[in-house]
């Protein structure tokens, strides 16, 4: 269960990541704040990498 929250954490931080340098540096997809989405982008990716790296998941007996 652990694992698949990493991947959801790792992959929305890596969209809103790309979303939000691309609005920075260019055209504005989304109606929100470039820098807002980079920020989130970037703690979301952060939190979900380092799950996947620290957390185990360990079966139920």
């Amino acid at each position: 269960m652990i694992r698949i929250l990493a991947m959801v954490l790792t992959l929305g931080g890596m969209v809103a990541l790309i979303i939000g340098v691309l609005g920075i540096f260019g055209n504005n997809m989304v109606s929100l704040s470039p820098w807002a989405l980079t920020i989130l982008g970037g703690v979301f990716f952060i939190a979900g990498i380092s799950m996947l790296k620290y957390r185990k998941d360990t079966p139920t007996p």
